[in-house]
């Protein structure tokens, strides 16, 4: 052990947190103390506490990074202040060798202290462009990894590095045996996994229940439907099965899983890619977002590993012929998918994270 901590950050949405969970077992196993700073009612307070109860998880204050005019926007500087002050605190207490940022409003103080004393800050951008926390955290910088080579023509070349996709080694390793033993699903049809985001899609959601009798004769459902989504009334059908959220369940619902409907977060879409899914994006509009997901998207179709439908164009019929043309298509797509580069393990991201260290 050499007893040098590195404080991990990021949050906001599960895509926030991920790598961060791919990455702590790896860097422990380096020798390293691990130290999470997030918000206190991100999810990533739920996910990292309930994920490693041992590594220590400091909450500090967030304000949201608005694109839009809201009051909140003339108080939130002040708690962006507060929570510069916290991790202030924190780096002092805690002497990190490093900071490693994924992103999220909560991570701009953390990034911000980091640079203010003079300690290594390493951020890591999924998309194919900057999210505005990590656009507003590249000057405090002191190198960043790109998951999309794209991406290295919005970041400063000079202290930059394409690593490609990470993939956590659980999600490799899942089992679909253990996801027939979660769903219980009595017949022999394909599978069909339905990924809203952490929160859900009301668009997604109502394709798929609306759509419910003419699926179910074609395939099994499994539905993450998002916190508050879930719908009791449904609970009959043999062949569908719902979950609001799952998190160690995941893998083993994607080794049971034969096509995927989902949005187009970089996290989610590589580990599809990984598996070798088939799937139908459903991106963030540019009315819900900043295009990130478009853009993850339509490179996944030009490459040929997915079918993207705009959100504003899914209608319940739109969706029943997607679906047809996905499963149609099932062999070209995977195809194309072997031919992917490999994804870097989360023990070799973990190494490039070392270098950086001081």
């Amino acid at each position: 052990m050499n007893n040098k901590t590195i404080l991990l950050t990021g949050g906001g949405t599960a895509g926030h947190v991920s790598l961060n969970q791919a990455l702590i077992p790896e860097l422990k196993n380096l020798g390293f103390n691990v130290e999470y700073i997030g918000s206190k009612d991100g999810i990533e307070n739920e996910l990292i506490r309930e994920s490693f109860p041992s590594v220590p998880y400091h909450a500090i204050s967030s304000g949201k990074l608005r694109r839009y005019f809201s009051t909140k926007n003339f108080s939130d500087p002040f708690r962006v202040g507060a929570g510069l002050m916290q991790a202030v605190a924190i780096i002092r207490k805690t002497k990190p060798v490093a900071i490693f940022s994924k992103g999220g409003f909560v991570s701009v103080p953390v990034v911000m202290a980091g640079r203010m004393m003079s300690i290594p800050v390493i951020i890591h951008e999924s998309d194919v462009t900057p999210g505005l926390a990590n656009k507003i955290a590249l000057p405090f910088a002191d190198h960043i990894f790109t998951v999309f080579k794209e991406t290295l023509a919005h970041v400063p070349s000079s202290k930059s590095t394409c690593t490609g996709s990470l993939i956590r080694s659980e999600l490799m390793e899942g089992s679909a045996i253990k996801g027939q033993e979660i769903c219980s699903l009595d017949n022999d049809l394909p599978v069909l996994l339905i990924m809203g985001g952490s929160q859900g899609s009301a668009m997604i959601n109502s394709a798929v229940r609306n759509n419910l009798e003419r699926l179910l004769k074609q395939v099994n459902i499994i539905h993450l439907c998002g916190k508050g989504n879930y719908m009791t009334e449904l609970d009959h059908h043999s062949n569908y099965r719902q979950f609001e959220y799952v998190t160690h369940e995941l893998p083993h619902l994607l080794h049971l899983t034969d096509f995927v409907v989902s949005r187009a977060g970089s996290n989610s879409i590589f580990e599809f890619l990984a598996l070798k899914k088939p799937m139908l994006l459903v991106p963030l509009s540019m009315q819900k977002s900043r295009g990130d997901q478009i853009l993850n998207a339509n490179l996944f179709e030009k490459q040929g590993f997915a079918h993207v439908v705009e959100e504003g164009q899914l209608s319940a019929d739109r969706f029943m012929e997607e679906l047809e043309r996905l499963q149609t298509d099932k062999e070209q797509l995977i195809t194309a998918m072997t031919q992917a580069e490999a994804p870097i393990t989360a023990a070799e991201m973990a190494k490039l994270v070392a270098v950086h260290t001081k």
